[in-house]
């Protein structure tokens, strides 16, 4: 969850002296901005996964620094919970056949991991939520040791004043009734249940804005065709329960605050935005810092220097902001460059599944970018925020908006309209035509199954449950198939129940 901090308390004054060099390092990316001087290249794409580790009876296993010990590779590193990883891969251009290569580097990287963790006692899983967490894997003592998590669960909790409230109505498993949920936490644990695959994409200044809108109007369909997070604390709720559960688990309101419509910090936004100026100005117009750790540099004379500045303060405040698109200021070999994080798609299935969902979402990202007339000059804010909650809730069984069509099934809308789209998108970045028709086919069969992995994962339980099998046993051989089916890596669409 970001960059480390200090181990010691801050002060009022920490406080104040942490909002000007916030607001200083803003005043300087608007200089930076105006003048130039970024990146400005074929676009790059980058991905993290984050990742679960269990043990031999399936349920969770607290061992993250002892894997990473044996893993012994840069690109994996902690999370939240002791019992998750992130897998960070490195970044390459979106063209040619390096889609491809992708997949091979990670099946290998996460075969190698696999058996690493195994050495420990422990099997990865890439699932978007683990389906055998219990509420005493949410206790404080599983965080994992690092000071930036004990200190970012101090201040959520300082801000709240009180527990954290977890409350969802589920869908119904067939011939079930809904399943609910409500219970209170006393760490942001729960968050570590919201295990993702995060897409960023390196954009020039000018082209930021349109990108990130784009990315704001395909995230209700990126999670209505990709959800693999149905199960949390033994209920089947949403589709893609990652969502509302990112929401609750790190919100710093009480509900005195919610009521007055106070901003959450797992944020959609409010508006289209011009520029990505637009977002951090929000950051630091709405949200007070969490972590108000300072860094000795002053961002002006860097620019006076000739350097790029390295912004702790604005880079540190953003990253205790969710927003399901986050911007993303970072400096590489001395060039500032600026960034689009995709954070809506649940990690897994399959590798193959998770590069699909990639190619899906950075080519229909492109050909969005390059209608005449923009998606979001005639779609409201609010429509892409319902889509977004729709297509998590009910993954294929939503109704979505979208201009020109009016309401719409998800894998209509694909297969009609964003598929076609996609594809003239890959094009235009180069994509090799084979890459494009191996990953966009992969969308295209699971569209015509309407088979995600939530869904799988809600059959294969509904099926065993009817079959007489109690709920905690179904999870658990659910979960070992599911384990199976994954690493043997075709795509979830061809999984059978």
């Amino acid at each position: 969850m970001g960059q480390d901090v200090r181990t010691d308390a801050f002060s009022r004054e920490d406080r104040q002296r942490y909002r000007q060099k916030v607001r200083r390092c803003l005043d300087a990316l608007e200089r930076m901005l105006a003048e130039g001087g970024f990146a400005d290249e074929h676009p790059r794409m980058g991905l993290e996964i984050e990742l679960n580790l269990v043990d031999d009876a399936l349920r969770p296993a607290m061992l993250n620094h002892t894997v990473l010990e044996k893993i012994d590779d840069p690109c994996y590193t902690t999370e939240l919970g002791q019992h998750n990883l992130e897998l960070n891969v490195r970044p390459r251009f979106l063209r040619d056949s390096e889609s491809t290569e992708l997949e091979s580097e990670l099946r290998q990287s996460l075969a190698l991991a696999g058996h690493k963790a195994q050495d420990a006692g422990a099997t990865l899983v890439m699932i978007g939520a683990l389906p055998t967490l219990r509420r005493e894997h949410f206790d404080i003592r599983w965080l994992t040791q690092n000071p930036r998590y004990h200190r970012l669960n101090d201040q959520i909790f300082a801000s709240r004043g009180e527990e954290l409230l977890l409350h969802m109505e589920g869908t119904a498993l067939p011939g079930q009734r809904a399943d609910r949920l409500r219970c209170l936490q006393d760490s942001i644990l729960a968050e570590s249940a919201c295990t993702s695959a995060q897409l960023h994409l390196q954009v020039p200044p000018e082209r930021f804005a349109a990108n990130w809108n784009a990315a704001q109007c395909l995230a209700g369909v990126q999670v209505a065709i990709a959800a693999n997070s149905p199960f949390l604390l033994r209920k089947a709720l949403w589709h893609e329960t990652r969502i509302p559960l990112f929401l609750q688990a790190t919100d710093t309101r009480p509900q005195e605050l919610m009521n007055q419509g106070v901003r959450p910090r797992v944020w959609f936004g409010e508006r289209w935005i011009t520029s990505i100026f637009d977002l951090f100005e929000e950051n630091v117009r709405y949200f007070p810092g969490l972590l108000p750790e300072m860094d000795d540099e002053d961002p002006f004379e860097a620019l006076e220097s000739g350097r790029a500045p390295r912004l702790a303060e604005l880079r540190l405040h953003n990253g205790t902001i969710w927003r399901w698109n986050r911007p993303v200021y970072d400096v590489t070999d001395d060039v500032p460059h600026l960034r689009v994080e995709n954070r809506v798609l649940p990690a897994g299935p399959t590798v193959v599944d998770l590069i699909a969902n990639a190619a899906f979402f950075y080519g229909a990202q492109r050909a969005l970018t390059a209608e005449e007339r923009p998606l979001w000059t005639r779609m409201s804010f609010q429509a892409a925020e319902e889509n977004l909650q729709a297509g998590a809730r009910h993954a294929f069984d939503a109704q979505l908006y979208w201009p020109g069509i009016g309401w719409i099934p998800p894998d209509e809308l694909v297969l009609r309209r964003l598929l076609p789209m996609a594809h003239e998108g890959l094009r235009d970045c180069g994509v090799s035509d084979q890459s494009r028709e191996r990953y966009l086919g992969v969308i295209e069969r699971r569209c015509l199954a309407r088979r995600t992995g939530s869904s799988w994962q809600r059959d294969t339980v509904a099926d065993l449950e009817a079959h007489g099998v109690d709920r905690d046993a179904a999870l658990v051989t659910m979960l070992r198939r599911y384990i199976e089916l994954s690493e043997a890596g075709d795509p979830v669409h061809t999984w059978p129940v």
